[in-house]
């Protein structure tokens, strides 16, 4: 049963073939079988799934009408806020915190009627590209256990590829959807920013921040997008306009369909089996019909660097909220008043009085260890990162001018798209890479990202398609971008792509 896309188990629920609880209970026996070697979850509430299935299905026993995806079991980025649930975004900082209040997308969630099944892993505070940075535990690539499910949703992917779920939701600041929908064989889509609400999501980098679905096909992937999109006046940043009826077009095949392949993205640092598979699948893509047309970036090259000033500085702001005092996890204050007291007693005692003078005060001594104790390496680094580069001296030429040559990123997106309908290319530069392999190399686990970014920093919409497997069986991504809110064409293409061949419906074995 859990091997059946989202569309064809709401079908069985609809036709009354399976009820909502039997559906629930494969999953959560599934999880039991397999998570303990995945680790997709940081949590599953068994009983409360169990419970809102049986609501389900009785209401639908009565006659009630349901909503969009009722009975369907959904998994959520343990980042999206779930009134009385944990909330931990992967940090020690927030790990006994419980949210207040429903995100928008939860709250959407629950009103089509899904069953809230458990909350996936992820790097800390959405920052990394393998879900190694998570405090809470390291999460395996299903098709290989030794290398990683790609990040930060890795969770969220490795659960559907896993079929430990049919609807995942991930976000994605600079490839955190597409990369580990990529790395695991699943599709991953990235909507345009502002097409979903971000009212609940707890924030790394406000103008980059994007939920979108983690899902076995396109058309999955229109079904969740469809619920969880459209206007919502609890986040400013939310686009007006409502969200077409994705399902309804997904089927169409785009007529006279011309793709973009950007030159600078088949250069070196690609890896050949990707090279190979991405071309492939721009061959199927002709045989149904599409044209291609070769296009340039020229501010490509620029995007990494662009992403690694303009993400840390909003994520050093919005970071700044959790020193103990305000929000998050506080150090044991007896303690360190001892630990002050003694320091100061110890310099009086050597003579260095002005030494014990220049001590912290017990507060600022409280936000710094709260803060050192609280968050991991790489949210550190960041913090420090983003904090240079917005200090005094330092702004102009960092962050303005990362500012700026990003509008240069989103005007080679417009010329692009004056040309062509969408723009087709490699997800990441290699397949999966072995658990630990960059961990030592901030840089090469930066360049993972390569790619992603730009979409990101443009605000258009991506997404990602398994189209090949390396020697080793690894599964390989195609990446297609549209214009801002052209989700519909998005979908359209990677349907008709996953009528024509078969790469999203293999399984690892398990």
């Amino acid at each position: 049963m859990h091997e059946q896309t989202a569309t064809e188990l709401l079908g069985l629920l609809h036709s009354g073939k399976v009820s909502s609880e039997e559906l629930t209970k494969a999953y959560a026996e599934r999880i039991a079988a397999i998570d303990p070697k995945v680790g997709a979850f940081l949590r599953v509430d068994v009983d409360g799934a169990l419970a809102q299935a049986r609501a389900i299905d009785a209401r639908r026993k009565s006659g009630e009408k349901l909503g969009k995806l009722a009975g369907l079991p959904v998994a959520v980025k343990d980042l999206l806020c779930s009134q009385g649930d944990l909330a931990t975004c992967g940090s020690k900082m927030l790990a006994d915190y419980r949210a207040p209040y429903d995100s928008t997308i939860v709250a959407r969630l629950k009103s089509a009627d899904a069953v809230l099944l458990g909350r996936t892993n992820m790097d800390e505070f959405a920052m990394g590209g393998s879900t190694e940075n998570s405090a809470l535990g390291k999460t395996q690539n299903p098709w290989d256990l030794t290398r990683t499910p790609g990040g930060s949703s890795g969770g969220a992917a490795a659960c559907v590829a896993a079929d430990m779920a049919c609807l995942s939701i991930g976000t994605d600041t600079g490839g955190s959807i597409r990369q580990p929908a990529a790395h695991c064989g699943i599709t991953g889509l990235k909507p345009t920013y502002g097409r979903v609400s971000r009212h609940g999501l707890i924030a790394f980098a406000s103008s980059l921040d994007q939920a979108g679905p983690m899902t076995r096909t396109a058309e999955d992937a229109a079904l969740l997008l469809e619920t969880i999109a459209g206007p919502d006046p609890l986040d400013s940043t939310c686009i007006a306009e409502p969200a077409p009826r994705y399902t309804e077009t997904v089927r169409e095949p785009l007529q006279g369909l011309t793709l973009g392949l950007v030159r600078e993205h088949f250069a070196a640092g690609l890896d050949g089996d990707v090279e190979r598979a991405v071309r492939e699948a721009i061959k199927v893509y002709e045989s149904l019909g599409a044209k291609v047309k070769e296009i340039s970036f020229p501010h490509a090259k620029y995007g990494v660097a662009v992403y690694y000033i303009i993400a840390p500085c909003e994520a050093s702001s919005n970071l700044a909220r959790y020193d103990g005092v305000h929000y998050g996890r506080r150090t044991d204050e007896a303690k360190l008043v001892a630990e002050l007291d003694a320091e100061r007693k110890e310099l009086l005692a050597a003579g260095r009085k002005r030494e014990a003078e220049q001590l912290d005060t017990s507060l600022v001594r409280l936000y710094r260890k709260s803060r050192a104790e609280g968050f991991g390496p790489e949210v550190k680094r960041r913090v420090m990162l983003g904090t240079y580069a917005l200090s005094a001296g330092y702004y102009d030429a960092y962050y303005l001018k990362a500012l700026k040559v990003r509008r240069l990123i989103r005007q080679d997106y417009d010329e692009a798209f004056r040309q062509v309908d969408l723009i087709a290319g490699p997800v990441t530069t290699s397949p999966a890479f072995k658990i630990g392999e960059k961990v030592a190399d901030p840089m090469a686990m930066y360049l993972v990202d390569l790619y992603t970014v730009s979409a990101n920093l443009a605000g258009v919409g991506g997404i990602s398609i398994p189209c090949g497997a390396s020697p080793a069986g690894l599964p390989i991504g195609l990446q297609l971008q549209c214009p801002p809110l052209a989700e519909d064409k998005l979908l359209r293409a990677a349907h008709m792509f996953q009528t024509a061949t078969d790469w999203h419906q293999r399984r690892p074995k398990l």
